[in-house]
Parts: C-alpha cells; sequence; structure tokens
C-alpha cells in the first residue's frame, strides 16, 4: 500500500494531479487548496490514503498526516465514499470540520457538497471522538501554556482566543476534567461548553 510520496505535482486538473517521483508519474486526488499549497514547489510530500477496487487503485493525497487520517475517518462513516470525504475536506480544514462536528453545527456540514441536513445530522453522529486533532498551534497563535497540558494548544488549533481556552480549561476543572485526564475526553467537553451545548 502507498502510504506517503515525495515528488513533484507535474500536471494538475481540477483536484485531480500527476506526482512525479522520480520519473514515474502517479494519479493523486486532492483538496483544491492542498494543491494549490504545493503549485511551483520543486518537491512536496503527500501523506496518501489508497482504496483499491475491484476495477482500479486509487489515490489520494493530502498536506499532513492529520489530514489523511480525517480522510479515513470520513470514508468510515456509513453512505460516505472517497469523493464525499474529499468534498468534507474540499469544505473545510480538519480543525473546523472537528470544531463542527463536536459542536453540532449543522449549517457548516451542509457546507460540504452533497450532504444535506440528514446526511449532516448523521455525519455529526459518527464522528463525534473520532476525528484527529492536530496540536500545533498555527503561526502567531502561540500561547502560554503549561507544556504537560496539550489542550490549550489544541483549542489554539482550533483558533480559539486565549479568554475562551482560560474558560474552558476553568470549566474543565470545575467538572473535574483535569490535565490528568484523557485528552480526548477534555478536548470533547471543551468544545461542547465553548459551543454553549
Amino acid at each position: 500500500m502507498i502510504a506517503m510520496l515525495t515528488g513533484r505535482v507535474a500536471h494538475r486538473d481540477g483536484q485531480r494531479a500527476i506526482f512525479d517521483v522520480h520519473g514515474v508519474g502517479y494519479e493523486v486526488f486532492s483538496p483544491s487548496r492542498v494543491l494549490d499549497g504545493w503549485a511551483g514547489e520543486e518537491q512536496v510530500v503527500a501523506w496518501v490514503a489508497t482504496r483499491v477496487r475491484e476495477d482500479a487503485i486509487t489515490l489520494y493525497g493530502f498536506a499532513d498526516d492529520t489530514e489523511r487520517q480525517a480522510f479515513d475517518v470520513l470514508t468510515g462513516v456509513t453512505g460516505v465514499g472517497p469523493k464525499m470525504a474529499l468534498a468534507a475536506l474540499e469544505a473545510m480544514a480538519v480543525g473546523e470540520l472537528v470544531r463542527a462536528v463536536e459542536g453540532d453545527d449543522m449549517v457548516a456540514l451542509c457546507k460540504i457538497a452533497g450532504v444535506g441536513k440528514k446526511k449532516a445530522q448523521r455525519l455529526a453522529l459518527e464522528l463525534k471522538g473520532k476525528l484527529p486533532a492536530s496540536f500545533v498551534p498555527v503561526a502567531g497563535t502561540a500561547r502560554r501554556t503549561t507544556p504537560d497540558d496539550p489542550l490549550p494548544l489544541a483549542l489554539a488549533q482550533l483558533d480559539y482566543g486565549k479568554s475562551e481556552i482560560d474558560r474552558a480549561q476553568m470549566a474543565l476543572d470545575e467538572q473535574g476534567l483535569g490535565a490528568d485526564q484523557p485528552l480526548q475526553a477534555r478536548l470533547q467537553a471543551a468544545l461542547r461548553y465553548l459551543s454553549g451545548t
């Protein structure tokens, strides 16, 4: 199974690209914003999800492993194939998708091509707590945090401000969800608190 490609984008047509890896061309499908980021680069790394069918082997490329994991989780939802999973990552970044799912934001989820209200509800239900969260803070959003606690970094990655993060941490402490508790449970609780649910 192909998990990663390192090379350059030799050709692009919408979400379809040809990756040149030492003279071998691989057909890869990626979100447009990912391909936009790779444009003009001499060498890029694509994290790949490989889908094998009876009549085809299809590669889906992403800028990092978090996006690839999100794609894998999305395709595990009933009625969601690779095309819709790609559309979801086309419509929003992983952080935005996590926020929409954990906050039951149907309006945001309905922005995904091919997703109506019923499908949005299914996505929110089946994806809750399953999507990967990247804990690397985006540039310019460094926060003063306790190094042992990755929760503030996760919330900063999801574009929450310092005051919101501080309020969420206080609320979690009151609920007995301190830094010694599992991160996934704390992140879900923080997102529920911040979304007002």
